[in-house]
């Protein structure tokens, strides 16, 4: 590691600067490059930091407190958060004492602060740990948690935010042979069939990925191209297909598949992974309310706020506040009922959406089923191994939250719907 990683954690305070001062997602920062000029071991652990830091900010806020007067700069304010989050989970308090004030006295326009980081920072070290443990795991922000309390109640809540705080495994897809990727891997296969492993990893250099026989997709993600249930010679639509975890899934049935985003550099992401892996879909770039078509099955994963995702994008409550989820669930609504026109009579669809408010899962449905006569919940479809019959809906739904299989450690907040058109 380069400098005693000073460069990894100046970036890290980088990203934390951008994300809580600037409203920017990370993965809009890595996509634009900010880290490229980092060595690859020092980029994979400046995003570790930046991360952890948004997983555990409010207790390294609640340790800062008791140590200052008033509030630093924000920039001062993510150096002394990354440091006490590394303090309180291991990190040699003398390395990360000397790398963070070697951080802040790099700045010009805040080197003057170089000693309240030292001196706080060692106060840290001495007693941080203990009070780190003693505290209940960090709650999503006030506009977010109030929605979610109203959905699922306190209890649950309590419980999707201490899957939030313990971060997300690493699952994959297998092309072919799931049970024979988990042995190969030493990894654990789930009972829906996703391959979990238990440690992570450069993903390009694991056994088995040049050779195309997995693909990154979380164990929930996986779930709705198994409801569509694609077969050998169906002509079939997935709609918003980026980054491309559904297409190969549909690709792998032997469906004819043609796959619709409107992102040139996400959809390069589907060519790409679709050439590794050796499967064949037509792709288009295009906004899915204007492709045409007639198609046997649709799968259809609109965009969301994402709020299902938060375990492994612990930055999209800290990015976000919420003033976006009005379009978004005026947008979804739309993108069904345009994929709704171009479903075959007797054909079948499935909505999803990686998000935990039932504004955009049960409610959306609800509302198209009055929309749309010829439309059916096909609750049947969710009729499979690994799904736990309480986790249906009321409409026919399924309900998917980052709390269930808490032992296995957990899985994205999704909800799934398969809906049928009438012959």
């Amino acid at each position: 590691m380069s400098d005693t990683g000073v460069s990894a954690r100046k970036s890290a305070v980088f990203l934390l600067d951008q994300i809580l001062g600037e409203g920017k997602l990370m993965s809009e920062l890595l996509g634009a490059g900010v880290l490229d000029r980092l060595p690859p071991d020092d980029r994979a652990r400046a995003q570790r930091l930046a991360q952890d830091t948004l997983r555990g900010m409010e207790r390294a806020d609640r340790i800062l407190q008791k140590h200052l007067n008033k509030y630093p700069p924000l920039t001062v304010r993510n150096a002394l958060r990354v440091g006490t989050v590394e303090l309180c989970t291991g990190g040699a308090a003398h390395g990360v004492v000397n790398a963070m004030v070697s951080v802040v006295a790099g700045d010009k326009h805040l080197g003057h602060l170089k000693g309240l980081v030292n001196a706080v920072l060692r106060k840290v070290a001495a007693e941080g740990p203990e009070a780190w443990s003693a505290r209940r795991a960090p709650r999503l922000p006030k506009w977010l948690r109030g929605p979610l309390v109203d959905a699922w109640g306190a209890d649950a809540i309590a419980a999707i935010e201490s899957a939030h705080f313990k971060g997300a495994p690493f699952d994959l897809t297998a092309k072919d042979d799931p049970a024979a990727l988990a042995e190969r891997l030493e990894a654990t296969l789930l009972p829906t069939g996703t391959v979990r492993l238990h440690g992570g990893g450069q993903v390009s250099a694991m056994e088995g990925f040049a050779e195309g026989d997995w693909w990154v997709q979380d164990a929930a993600a996986a779930l709705p191209a198994k409801i569509l249930n694609a077969q050998a010679g169906e002509l079939v639509l997935d709609l918003c297909a980026a980054p491309g975890g559904k297409t190969m899934q549909l690709a792998a049935t032997g469906a004819e598949v043609r796959a619709v985003d409107d992102s040139h550099s996400r959809m390069q992401r589907v060519k790409e992974n679709l050439a590794r892996t050796g499967l064949n879909a037509r792709t288009f770039i295009k906004d899915a309310r204007q492709f045409q078509g007639e198609f046997d099955a649709i799968l259809l994963d609109a965009p969301c706020s994402a709020t299902g995702t938060i375990r492994r994008h612990p930055d999209l409550p800290h990015a976000k506040d919420g003033s976006d989820f009005g379009a978004l669930i005026e947008l979804q609504e739309e993108l069904l009922d345009h994929a709704w026109s171009l479903l075959k009579p007797g054909g079948r669809m499935v909505f999803c959406t990686c998000s935990l408010l039932p504004d955009e899962g049960e409610v959306q449905i609800d509302d198209a089923l009055e929309r749309h006569p010829d439309m059916s919940v096909d609750s049947a479809a969710l009729d499979l191994p690994g799904i736990d019959p309480a986790w249906v809906s009321s409409e026919g739904g399924l309900r998917l939250r980052p709390d269930f299989w808490a032992e296995q450690g957990g899985m994205d907040g999704f909800y799934i719907a398969c809906l049928r058109k009438q012959a």
